[in-house]
Formats: C-alpha cells, structure tokens, sequence
C-alpha cells in the first residue's frame, strides 16, 4: 500500500466512524476493498450480520440486489451501494411482470427464488434459498413440484438431489456459465492431485467433474478443515484472495482465468469514500415490496438451512 492508498484508507474509516457506518464487502469484491470491509462474506451472511450490529449506516461493497437485500433486512438502516451501476446480470434476466406471466401459465405451485435476484422478484416468491441451502429448503416445501428461478443451473443442482419436480427459470450466471469441461481438465493437468470445487451456478457437466459443490462461504470452509493442501477453484476469482488469506500453507489456483465478473470488480476505494462523504448511493426498498420479500427470506432463516 503506498501513502495515498494509506491516506485514504484513513480518511474512510474516519468517515465511516463519524457516519456510525459498517462496511460490507463480498468475497468477489477486489482485494482492496476485502482489506477495507468490517465484514467480508456471501450477500445474505453480510445483510443478517449487518442487521445485528448498531449501525446506523451499511455501505455494500456488492451489487445491487445485495445492497436491495440489505435494506430489506434492516429497513431502519441507510444502505449506500458506491457504484449504482454495479449490477448482476442473472438477476436481470427475471423481472416481477415476467414472474407473474410465468405464474399463471402453470399450476399452483411454490416459488423458490436465489437470493440473487432483485427485490420484487423476492416479493412475488414463496421462500428464498442460497446456493448453500437449496436442497434443504426444495425437501422442505410440502409441495412435490415448484418453481425455482432465476438461476437454472442452481435448479438443475437441486432437481439432481431432490425427488421433486422443478420448473426452470433460464437464468444463469455468465461468469459460471464460462467455465467449461476442457478449462477443468486443463487445470487438473496442470495440478494433478489438487481438489477441484465447484459452485453450484456452474453448468451441470461441471458439477459431474467436482470432488466438491459448495457456496462461497462452503468453499472458505471445506479449505480450512481440509487436510489437502491444493485446491482448484471453481468459482469467481475473487475469492481466491479470502482463501489464500486465510489458507497461507495452501495453494489454490483458479479453474478458469476467465472466472471473474466485471461488476464486482467496479467499486474502488474512492467510490467508498465518496459514497461516505457525500451520503449519496442509498438503495431502499419500498415497504409494499419489501414486507413480502421479507417474509420469503424470513421463511427460509426459520427453516435453519
């Protein structure tokens, strides 16, 4: 860190202390803004944390729908996201009106909806799930046949562990949707021995080739109590600086160099500042979409998967 980077990373957590501001970061977010971040982790653990802290401000180093996230849960906080064009391409490919069309073209059924996904479309669903817990939050639907979006690779995962019929929203992630079987083998050629992990966003062909599929935050885990010592990840590339971080005796190496989504790479420093100073970026959701979205999060953290 040179003199300038250390001036401001100063000046930030002044503001931050002066606002009574907590800053979040996600584990795909660049290594200078993990180092700068109160709390780094997956967006649904940073909001819940966020929630329990005496904050009276939450900067999220993210993108939207997380900052969205974050004001559902803590609706009496000010979330500011620093870069308002820090979007996520998957939670684009559902809006409410489409959810609704979609709705009414099939039976009665539960909607299960990713996290990743906007507010509204929160609104409109049944229960929310991450990519750790949604086969437990599938079994426990009474219902044999539901809908899950907007991720089609993540239903296709729990459709594969579940004896339930699921409706395919075809959303995807397309840093996860890059990855592809020649990149895998390439890798394991290059480190043969090393653990491949998989998150479950990823094509269903990648799945099959996994020793392990887990979340983000399973990844952080699985490496630390892992007696192995190589790792291939196979997920965003920015979480392979909380792994090395935390695992400095371990190596790990990414499936794919070109694993990485632009939008997270967006905020910087100065954008936090900014942000911070000038109290500008707040993301707030309005209580007619935000209490039903609620009750579809709330739902799925009373389930404790």
């Amino acid at each position: 860190m040179n003199d300038d980077q250390a001036r401001m990373y100063s000046r930030i957590k002044d503001v931050a202390k002066a606002r009574n501001a907590i800053i979040l970061a996600h584990n795909y977010q660049p290594a200078e803004i993990q180092d700068l971040a109160d709390m780094c982790g997956d967006s649904l653990e940073l909001s819940r944390k966020a929630a329990h802290t005496d904050a009276d401000v939450i900067v999220f180093c993210g993108v939207h729908f997380m900052a969205e996230t974050a004001s559902i849960l803590c609706p009496h906080k000010t979330v500011l996201l620093p870069r308002m064009d820090a979007g996520c391409l998957m939670a684009d490919m559902i809006t409410a009106e489409a959810l609704a069309a979609k709705l009414a073209t099939l039976p009665p059924m539960p909607v299960v909806t990713y996290v990743n996904s906007t507010a509204d479309v929160k609104a409109l669903s049944t229960v929310c799930c991450t990519s750790a817990n949604v086969v437990q939050v599938v079994n426990s639907l009474p219902e044999n046949e539901m809908l899950l979006t907007p991720d089609r690779n993540l239903a296709m995962y729990a459709a594969s562990r579940t004896g339930k019929k699921i409706h395919i929203w075809e959303g995807y992630c397309p840093t996860h949707e890059w990855l592809r079987p020649e990149d895998v083998d390439q890798a394991r050629a290059e480190h043969p021995g090393a653990v491949f992990i998989a998150h479950p966003e990823c094509r269903p062909e990648i799945l099959q080739m996994a020793d392990v599929i887990t979340s983000t935050s399973g990844m952080l885990r699985h490496a630390a109590q892992a007696d192995e010592k190589e790792f291939i990840i196979g997920t965003e590339q920015g979480l392979l600086y909380p792994l090395r971080k935390a695992n400095p005796d371990k190596q790990f190496y990414p499936a794919s160099t070109r694993l990485i989504c632009k939008n997270m790479k967006k905020i910087q420093a100065s954008d936090v500042l900014r942000c911070l100073e000038t109290m500008t970026g707040e993301v707030k959701v309005p209580e007619a979409i935000r209490v039903p979205a609620l009750k579809a999060v709330e739902l799925m953290i009373s389930l404790k998967v």
